[in-house]
């Protein structure tokens, strides 16, 4: 995949960076340090500037992150009430469940759409929890703006730094995701239990 990346940045050149940052939340295994750090290397080499892989960048991330908000208004939580209706015994959730976490969300959201914009995974699919809880566009919109914006700053100056170097500090990315992931397998395995043991009591 990293080679399609990178083959297709090099032909298109920002129209290139825009499309697989879009793709990229959409998509979220394809990996933005990729596109970010590359996109950097290739402004000491092409006529491509930093201020303009950034912008460039962002304006893609934000258009893939306001279609999945898109996606999550659609499933809304009414949507959401009939599932747990229907299987809602069989995944040990009820509709108070989903309440609560729709009430944290609507405390904390901002902020959790701002701070996962930095987190791989989590920074795509933020938004689908984003539009199910009624976030207000223009908030989740500049929330979204701002984390992505530091994101893809960071890594773009990174790679126009390390130049042809830009590879080697791509092993620090995937320790960084490979605890991302095992944090989020921790979370849900914990989930489970918690599901567990709830039914367990009520019985």
């Amino acid at each position: 995949m990293q080679a399609w990346v990178i083959e297709l940045m090099e032909q298109l050149g920002y129209v290139g960076v825009f499309f697989m940052m879009a793709l990229e939340n959409i998509f979220p295994p394809i990996p933005s340090e990729v596109i970010l750090l590359f996109g950097g290397f290739m402004t000491t080499y092409t006529n491509l500037t930093v201020d303009g892989v950034i912008i460039t960048a962002t304006t893609g991330s934000v258009l893939g992150a306001i279609i999945l908000y898109g996606i999550g208004m659609l499933i809304n939580i009414e949507r959401m009430e009939k599932v747990i209706d229907r299987w809602g015994h069989i995944i040990r959730l009820e509709k108070e469940d989903l309440h609560k976490a729709n009430a944290w969300f609507e405390n904390y959201g901002y902020w959790a759409v701002l701070l996962c914009r930095m987190v791989p995974i989590v920074r795509s699919l933020i938004s689908i929890p984003a539009g199910m809880s009624g976030m207000k566009f223009w908030l989740f919109l500049l929330f979204t703006i701002i984390g992505t914006a530091i994101w893809n700053t960071m890594l773009v100056f990174v790679g126009a730094i390390l130049g042809a170097s830009w590879k080697d500090i791509l092993s620090f990315f995937e320790y960084y995701s490979t605890i991302v992931y095992f944090l989020i397998a921790i979370g849900f395995i914990l989930f489970i239990l918690v599901y567990i043991h709830k039914g367990k009591r009520k019985k």
